[in-house]
């Protein structure tokens, strides 16, 4: 059976709060596995990070996203290295690059595929502004060269990026089909067209989650029929703290972005559910 995990990242679980106060480690972790959390999504790019995050986790059953940043092809060697000794479900690489032409991409992005295939472990190229993959048409172009490049969603850059107008038109929503044709894994978060994450707990802000559902419902579908029968597909909880965050004059967060996160975890798995018996009939 198809299954979907639920991550929560660790990036997400910083408060940020003006009283100061922020978890430590062993308490996100606690709170995460006692959600009943599948996973978490942490930054593997520092030996001494990824040891303490593994003994941290050790017994809770969870699993990893890691997160890397790599500006060229040796760069991918650390994460790698740490992946398999420390393992991860799959590497999130975030290309910390901002190359104007497409040419001179495509010899970064078949180094990082033939490091990860040379390594097994399964590598995805995340949709992230300020990285190669900043806009949503020169991503696109990515693709209409390497067909079968891995990517992992987050969709909420490419909506600020493009700020489509709402109603979505049909041919926006098919550029983001193309992406999600495309991809692995998703991170999840709900953007408008003018803010990167709004509370998804406001009533007035729910066309925009509907939006999303909908994208993520294609998304879904989509890996669902290209994938094995008892694939796992990862969907990570990313609610940042401010900046991302939209904070009040007291400066601290307008919600609670733990509540949101839970929440965002019930629709999506709702939706899956639904895909599946879909897919079923």
């Amino acid at each position: 059976m198809q299954t979907l995990l639920f991550f929560q990242s660790l990036w997400a679980m910083e408060r940020r709060h003006t009283d100061g106060y922020e978890r430590s480690l062993a308490e996100n972790i606690a709170m995460i596995a006692d959600a009943d959390f599948d996973g978490v999504s942490a930054h593997y790019t520092n030996r001494a990070d990824v040891v303490r995050l593994n003994e941290t986790m050790r017994g809770t059953g969870l699993k990893v996203e890691g997160v890397c940043f790599p500006r060229t092809v040796d760069d991918l060697r650390l994460p790698l290295e740490l992946a398999a000794e420390y393992p991860v479900k799959h590497i999130n690489l975030q290309p910390d690059i901002r190359l104007r032409r497409i040419d001179d991409c495509l010899p970064l992005l078949d180094g990082w595929m033939r490091l990860a295939d040379d390594a097994g472990i399964p590598v995805f190229i995340e949709t992230h502004r300020d990285r190669m993959t900043t806009d949503l048409f020169f991503t696109l172009d990515l693709l209409d060269q390497r067909p079968d490049l891995p990517l992992l969603a987050d969709l909420s850059h490419f909506l600020v990026g493009r700020e489509f107008a709402f109603p979505v038109e049909a041919e926006n929503h098919a550029l983001i089909q193309r992406i999600l044709r495309n991809s692995r894994a998703f991170h999840g978060r709900v953007a408008s067209r003018e803010q990167v994450q709004i509370e998804i707990s406001f009533p007035h802000h729910r066309p925009w989650v509907d939006l999303f559902l909908e994208w993520w419902d294609y998304g879904f579908r989509h890996w669902r029929s290209r994938s094995a029968d008892n694939a796992e597909l990862v969907f990570t909880c990313e609610l940042g703290p401010k900046p991302y965050a939209i904070t009040g004059r007291d400066g601290n967060d307008t919600t609670d972005r733990w509540a949101e996160a839970l929440l965002l975890r019930q629709m999506v798995r709702d939706l899956w559910d639904v895909t599946g018996q879909a897919t079923s009939t």
